[in-house]
């Protein structure tokens, strides 16, 4: 009788400490979730900001300044177009030397 109760206490606390074990991994986890969830509504915000700065830098007008200001770009002009026609018979991704001037143009190079 002496050996099925120390056998049955054993039993018990061992039962209570791998219970003990497992709230506490089951703490952790729910704590590791949490964290994980908080870092995903960060991450949801900081893409959702990236998102409107990035459509705030792509306005035209935006563009347009920064190509004449930064890059020294100018708007395309009759003065400074240069047209380009094909040869008779020559194909039009043939070599540079089927290329001539004439204002009757096939395409246009800035």
């Amino acid at each position: 009788m002496i050996r099925l109760n120390l056998a049955l206490l054993l039993a018990v606390i061992a039962s209570a400490l791998y219970l003990v074990h497992t709230q506490y991994a089951s703490r952790q986890l729910y704590t590791e979730l949490d964290r994980a969830t908080a870092e995903a509504r960060r991450l949801e915000t900081e893409h959702q900001r990236l998102q409107v700065e990035k459509r705030a830098q792509a306005t035209p007008s935006r563009v347009e300044k920064l190509a004449k200001e930064q890059l020294r770009m100018k708007s395309s002009t009759p003065a400074i177009t240069h047209y380009v026609t094909y040869a008779a018979g020559a194909s039009p991704t043939g070599d540079a030397s089927s290329v001539r001037s004439n204002p009757e143009s096939v395409g246009r190079v800035q």
